[in-house]
């Protein structure tokens, strides 16, 4: 086994360079000072800001640069913690910019029962008056939208202080399962004794020994089990929170609340979920398929996970991964393709794991600082994928930022993934089209494969069931274990249908979803790699714009709604054949790998 490195052993060229942030830390202290003196400015403006124009422009510009200095402070704490969570001194950091914003929150809680003193028809006034403020169009529109939602001044500032108290669900669950839960131990391929971790879980359940799948499956389940019932209280009191929040900000209910921000209406999930159920037999298709070539006469839950071919021996080093990215991206023009190089070259990607390291992969940064990415790279297909997805944010990050106003250059999560996914997608066409080799071939076609199942299908369940629960407990129901697991279950059956085996310990899946604590978030991935898949399409079959018209929509930031922006890369995402393309794209890649396998291995 590769021994883990420390942080200090690791290349400087491999990791992030948080200098271009602060230069030390003792920079960081010095600008942390600085802000607690300016967060108390705000109350300069308590009773003046709606008195004018030029009093509401003044608020605004003051509130955009308090923002960006809290937030560079902000991401270089967190950051510098991600790289090292074990070092006490980045805890220390990390910790009081958290506090030192909480602060702000409760301070300037006054400021929305404040502006929601004049009505907007005032506010157009003030914007048709003032050039500068007219500037904040989309911004003070969407806050005025939520003008039927907001409560007085007391009101607000209640509920902003019981912030952290209101996040003690979701914290409690990360520490009940990040920390506290222990999973046993197992025998891997080799009848060696190994200790099971949800972080490795994933190698042992797509092992190539059955009785390792499902000893995996077996332990992580019947671990979770053993602590459904402070699961279920966690899960219940998230819910809970929601939907009383959803109650007292006067929403219909905490899914119309959790899209309402994004000006995202009900039958756009809604049509997710029916669009999906209407070609689950593309689905029940693959998994045939996956039977078949397992040559199993049952296929388990256990079962589902395995490549379809045996991973190939083929790896690439991070230098190898920087060239493939880069060549499939030049599709994307030379702008595209120059700003990426960027990332390498300035050190925006923090490559291998470490000692203490976060694990996974995310990009992360905003308006003052480099669109950073944190890796956790191994060398395999997949780490190349990574790289091009995070790879995506980043490139979404900057353009918006080089490309907006600081109000106007935040686009929201519900766009994220579609930058993401449109590079991965490239990415594995790349590598298919001039990929020789026709069991490398086959992985590539693998791992597209597992992209769709994994996203369109498996996300869509999840949001199918945080719809549902959210919705039984608006009705009055307990959402006890016997509840969720019940519910969670019959949802794998009717997605997994009578071609695979749903054996009876997925009724407990649910307890280790952490999205389901993220607020109706896992549909985005869905509709975001359908979103993708409709713009790769349009772009690689030369479509007459489509290019400019992806670039364009990149360069949008957050100056409009996000079904509005999707429109300007061509994609309505109201339109059931948004998702059907991805679905069809999952068939044609289905047949293609069938046809291919019958030809190397029959």
């Amino acid at each position: 086994m590769k021994k883990q490195r420390k942080r200090e052993e690791i290349e400087e060229q491999y990791t992030w360079d948080l200098t271009t942030i602060f230069k030390d830390e003792e920079s960081f202290l010095e600008e942390l000072e600085s802000a607690k003196s300016e967060i108390k400015k705000v109350e300069d403006f308590r009773g003046k800001i709606t008195l004018s124009a030029s009093h509401l422009l003044s608020y605004l510009q003051f509130s955009d640069t308090l923002e960006r200095k809290l937030y560079k402070l902000f991401y270089y704490a967190h950051l510098k913690f991600d790289s090292d969570t074990t070092n006490a001194n980045s805890q220390k950091l990390k910790g009081m910019i958290d506090n030192l914003l909480q602060e702000e929150s409760e301070l300037s809680s006054f400021v929305n029962p404040e502006l929601f003193c004049i009505p907007y028809e005032k506010v157009e006034e003030y914007m048709e008056e003032n050039e500068e403020l007219r500037k904040y169009h989309h911004t003070l529109e969407s806050f005025y939208r939520t003008y039927p939602h907001r409560l007085n001044e007391v009101e607000e500032h209640i509920l902003s202080s019981l912030g952290n108290a209101l996040s003690i669900p979701e914290e409690t669950y990360e520490c009940l399962t990040d920390a506290d839960m222990k999973f046993g131990i197992i025998e891997d391929a080799e009848g060696n004794p190994v200790e099971l971790t949800e972080s490795n879980y994933t190698n042992y359940i797509r092992s190539s020994d059955r009785n390792v799948r499902e000893a995996a499956f077996t332990r992580l389940f019947e671990t979770y089990r053993t602590f459904k019932n402070t699961i279920a209280k966690t899960f219940a009191g998230h819910v809970d929170y929601l939907t009383s929040m959803a109650k007292i900000r006067k929403f219909n209910s905490s899914l119309e609340a959790s899209l309402f921000y994004d000006k995202i209406d009900a039958s756009i999930y809604n049509n997710l979920i029916e669009t999906v159920h209407r070609h689950l037999p593309v689905l029940y298709k693959y998994y045939n398929l996956k039977k078949d070539i397992l040559k199993l006469d049952e296929l388990h839950l256990y079962d589902i996970y395995v490549d379809l071919v045996k991973e190939t021996e083929k790896e690439y080093s991070f230098e190898e991964a920087r060239k493939t990215v880069l060549e499939a991206l030049q599709v994307l023009g030379e702008d595209y393709i120059n700003t990426f190089k960027r990332a390498f070259e300035e050190r925006w990607i923090d490559v291998y794991n470490n000692v203490g390291k976060r694990g996974g992969a995310y990009s992360s940064g905003f308006y003052d600082t480099n669109p950073f990415i944190l890796l956790n790279y191994e060398g395999k297909l997949r780490d190349v994928s990574t790289l091009a997805h995070e790879g995506g944010h980043s490139m979404h990050t900057y353009l918006s930022c080089k490309n907006n106003p600081y109000h106007d250059s935040h686009y929201k999560i519900f766009v994220a993934e579609v930058a993401s996914t449109v590079n991965e997608l490239l990415l594995l066409k790349h590598l298919y089209k001039k990929e020789t080799d026709d069991k490398q071939k086959l992985a590539i076609l693998n791992e597209m494969l597992e992209l769709f199942k994994s996203t369109i299908y498996r996300q869509t369940m999840f949001a199918e069931f945080e719809k549902k629960m959210h919705a039984l407990k608006e009705q009055g129901e307990v959402l006890t274990n016997e509840l969720l697991s019940k519910e969670y279950y019959a949802l794998n059956k009717m997605y997994f249908g009578d071609g695979v085996v749903v054996d009876d310990l997925i009724a407990y899946e649910w307890e280790r979803i952490p999205h389901f604590y993220y607020n109706f978030y896992v549909y985005k991935y869905a509709i975001g790699l359908a979103s993708a898949c409709y713009i790769v399409t349009n772009i690689l079959n030369g479509k007459e714009g489509a290019k400019e018209e992806y670039l364009n929509f990149l360069k949008s930031g957050g100056s409009a709604y996000p079904e509005e922006e999707l429109k300007i890369a061509g994609v309505d995402i109201t339109k059931s054949e948004v998702i059907e393309s991805a679905i069809q794209m999952f068939d044609e890649v289905i047949d293609e790998f069938e046809t291919l396998y019958k030809k190397v291995y029959s």
